[in-house]
């Protein structure tokens, strides 16, 4: 990135990078968008700590492609890519569990340069736990783990350059086109002439493999979905009869995306106690997510508009998914 002074090393204690969102701004956020028509809530509620749990189980389903396509390309792409970035700092968006960054760290470490990992995720928990693991296994690497919404402002510690910025798992589809803009202009205005941006997308293509991957046989992404509700009455005194909405997906051929939607059963109302009463039709839907789904020209359409040139497409053979390579425009 763009300073080059070194960082402490942050596991084990409050990463100073950590951004809390208040309570406030979760009743905010649930207030206007549930008294909008209509109904819906924002993908970043999914991620607490059981929430993040059972997305890690969603990428183990047989019909989640989705991870399987992109750590294939990963295994097959990023010993090429990393030869010729020379990151010595790796920095991930949205980082999960961090399963396939250990991919691109070895690959690092191969090519003689690992100094440092900043994993960035909305989840504290599972964050720092994934934080503290890969400190284990990769002890020579300084792990910064910066606890933030991605979808606000959000600071990235100064590491050392090159600098390889990565955005996997498809994450971007969550975001429609002027929110994708805002979020990775923010991204390369962080950026310098020798750092590089890895983006991992899912690709256009025949609607029923991507309707089994959000409805699944097992019923994990249902229980994903359903979770956010069971959040809010937890967090927010909510008395949501989280028994009686459904898990609802579908893609949208028209607007190249899948929707994700809570549906209710039956006619009900829900009170939370500091936003107050919520009233359902039946049938009436909470829309959770929107995973819009991409081909080249529309991804270097995003990337330009945020102020970053493609230098490499990677699509599977199979045409699933993507990776692309970009760098700052100069």
């Amino acid at each position: 990135m763009k300073d080059n002074h070194a960082v402490p090393d942050l596991v084990g204690g409050t990463p100073p990078y950590t951004v809390r969102r208040s309570r406030e701004q979760m009743v905010r956020d649930v207030r206007e968008g549930l008294t909008t028509t209509p109904k819906q809530l924002s993908p970043k509620y999914f991620y607490d700590e059981r929430g993040s749990e059972l997305f890690e189980e969603i990428t183990q389903l047989p019909e989640y492609y989705l991870t399987r396509a992109e750590r294939y390309l990963l295994e097959k792409k990023i010993p090429e890519i990393v030869a010729s970035v020379g990151p010595c700092s790796l920095v991930e968006l949205g980082a999960g569990s961090a399963t396939k960054t250990r991919i691109i760290l070895d690959a690092m470490r191969e090519n003689g340069c690992a100094e440092c990992y900043v994993p960035i995720d909305v989840s504290k928990d599972f964050l720092e736990a994934t934080a503290l693991q890969l400190q284990a296994d990769y002890s020579d690497v300084r792990i910064t783990p910066v606890v933030s919404d991605i979808t606000e402002p959000f600071a990235i510690p100064p590491v050392a350059s090159p600098t390889l910025v990565v955005f996997l798992g498809s994450t971007i589809g969550n975001f429609p086109r002027g929110q994708a803009v805002r979020l990775l202009s923010h991204v390369a205005g962080g950026m310098g002439p020798s750092d590089r941006f890895l983006l991992g997308a899912d690709l256009v293509k025949d609607p029923e493999i991507i309707n089994r991957a959000y409805n699944d046989s097992q019923g994990v992404t249902a229980a994903f979905n359903l979770n956010i509700l069971e959040r809010l009455n937890h967090e927010l005194g909510a008395d949501f009869p989280v028994q009686d909405f459904e898990h609802r997906a579908f893609y949208s051929t028209e607007h190249r995306r899948i929707e994700m939607h809570l549906v209710a059963r039956s006619a009900l109302i829900v009170v939370i106690p500091e936003i107050g009463e919520i009233r359902f039709r039946e049938g009436e839907s909470i829309r959770t997510e929107l995973s819009y789904k991409y081909d080249r020209a529309t991804l270097e359409d995003i990337l330009a508009a945020s102020g970053l040139s493609m230098e490499s497409w990677m699509p599977a053979g199979d045409g699933a998914f993507a990776l692309a390579l970009s760098r700052v425009e100069s």
